[in-house]
């Protein structure tokens, strides 16, 4: 039987995290690395965008 990931990881991870089942502690760590990369996506895009300084979006909010 082959298996997907190290079992002394999930096991630390699983008590760790108080989850109850090896799915439960996969699905969290999982959810975790994808909130994690989006974060550095976010991160990465900072500064790549150019701002109008003299923008009003008060004034644009009225216009409606």
């Amino acid at each position: 039987m082959t298996t997907l990931c190290d079992p002394e990881l999930l096991n630390e991870a699983q008590r760790l995290g108080l989850h109850h089942t090896k799915k439960e502690t996969l699905n969290s760590a999982l959810q975790a690395y994808i909130e994690k990369c989006k974060r550095k996506a976010v991160l990465e895009a900072f500064g790549s965008f150019d701002f109008d300084e003299i923008y009003d979006y008060k004034k644009a909010r009225e216009k409606r």
